[in-house]
């Protein structure tokens, strides 16, 4: 376990003679928490890892963030500040014997020197459920102190019985000005970083690099590293990496989004949102952004087809039909020219009046019938197609409304039990007020005529 631990952590330089091939972005890696970048709501001054540092008693976490936020380095450190029995591995390489081992390992350091072991396992969410049991009675008992790192929502992915024991700590992407100050000291370092190319980078190259990060370091430095390997190959020998070097070394800005994980559910959450909230600027911004990143129209698509329905209905009885078209716009001319279909249903839908009014009438008429079991339906609303049920009163006293003035007339079509019980109650909005006016004309003719029989 110790050769593994040294190799995935330990070794800070090369031995003498040998060339340093490990990436830039592992060299840089920090060795104290003076040179961590980032993360001050967790280690600034009075916060909830310093304190636990100051006061030497690390407790067992989760380090949630996206990748390169300093997971992997934070935990490192933190271990290290123990001075207990540290192990690693990554759940990607590891299994069940690899944790029975690391298992059988802190049982030995407790009992032949009363250390506690430091476990920091990468890609945690990897485990499956069974797995993560296994952890559970050590750190229970204190002689594991777990550090889990994952990118994937602890929620989802970790076990109800892990996650009470342990503290969820969520690592925040670095900041724009928190990048270029890794960026710096890559270029700036002597011992493990560029310095002794004497590499330089433009103003405009570096904001560019930074902004394109997306608050990920470990691909700002991979990209700073091809930069100066592209520069290094020029045939003019310069010594300054230029905007358009990094746009080489990058190729193409990747947008930061996973189909199936947190930034999927993130980003529908905004753009159905913005729709809601009415601000078709936003609703089009969170839109381009998923397809930009590749997301399924059909996906986007069918949400507004929900929310046709859901957040507009009959305030703008339109908005499904759009919706629909919008749906059928991108399965008959497809990408990238569908996407002036959605932009059309999207500005659209937003601009709509909302009314959540038909998608309350379906909870409450919901709630009725489970609440009220199967009723059975009045004699006068069933047919009679034979003698037998006539006999029975089926149909009896059924009044066809087109043979009434405004086509209404004074009966109940709710079971006995649920008399005069309205679901539907339309809002004084968009169509829906002409909707709401044509009830209230109906009820009032109804009211009227029932008085009269």
């Amino acid at each position: 376990m110790k050769d593994r631990n040294e190799e995935l952590f330990a070794r800070e330089k090369p031995p003498a003679g040998a060339v340093e091939r490990r990436p830039l972005a592992e060299r840089m890696r920090p060795r104290t928490l003076e040179e961590f970048v980032g993360q001050q709501h967790l280690l600034g001054p009075n916060k909830v890892l310093q304190k636990a540092l100051d006061r030497g008693c690390l407790f067992s976490m989760m380090l949630w963030g996206p990748p390169g936020c300093g997971k992997t380095a934070l935990a490192l450190l933190l271990a290290r500040g123990t001075g207990g029995h540290f192990v690693a591995f990554s759940a990607v390489l590891s299994g069940v014997k690899e944790i029975r081992e690391v298992i059988q390992e802190a049982e030995f350091e407790w009992s032949r020197h009363q250390k506690r072991t430091v476990l920091f396992v990468d890609e945690i969410h990897r485990f499956n459920k069974a797995q993560q049991d296994a952890f559970l009675p050590h750190v229970e008992n204190g002689r594991i102190v777990l550090i889990g790192a994952t990118t994937e929502n602890p929620s989802f992915e970790i076990n109800k019985a892990l996650q009470s024991r342990t503290k969820l700590l969520v690592l925040h992407p670095l900041s724009e000005e928190e990048i270029r100050t890794i960026v710096r000291l890559a270029l700036e370092d002597t011992e493990r970083g560029l310095g002794p190319s004497g590499i330089q980078i433009l103003p405009d190259a570096l904001e560019f690099l930074c902004r394109s990060s997306q608050g990920d370091a470990r691909r700002a430095l991979n990209t700073l590293e091809l930069a100066a390997a592209v520069l290094q190959g020029r045939a003019d020998c310069a010594s300054v990496i230029r905007r358009q070097d990094v746009e080489e070394a990058l190729q193409e800005k990747g947008l930061l989004y996973d189909k199936k994980g947190e930034e999927h559910y993130n980003l529908i959450s905004a753009f159905i949102k913005s729709l809601r909230g009415s601000d078709p600027d936003a609703a089009l911004y969170w839109m381009v952004r998923m397809l930009e990143a590749g997301e399924d129209p059909l996906f986007i698509v069918r949400r507004m087809v929900i929310f046709a329905s859901e957040d507009i209905g009959n305030a703008d009885p339109a908005a499904l039909s759009v919706a629909i078209s919008a749906k059928e716009a991108v399965h008959f001319v497809g990408l990238p020219e569908a996407t002036l279909n959605l932009s059309q249903a999207v500005t659209y839908l937003a601009t709509a009046p909302k009314s959540n009014a038909s998608c309350r009438a379906y909870l409450e008429a919901r709630r009725a019938v489970l609440e009220h079991g199967s009723l059975p339906v009045p004699l006068h609303l069933r047919n009679a197609p034979t003698g037998w049920m006539k006999e029975l009163g089926y149909g009896k006293d059924y009044a066809y409304p087109h043979d009434a003035p405004e086509g209404v007339v004074a009966a109940d079509y709710l079971p006995e039990e649920l008399a005069g019980k309205a679901f539907y109650r339309p809002i004084d909005r968009g169509y829906e007020q002409k909707i709401r006016e044509r009830l209230s004309l109906w009820r009032s003719l109804k009211a009227e005529r029932e008085t009269k029989k």
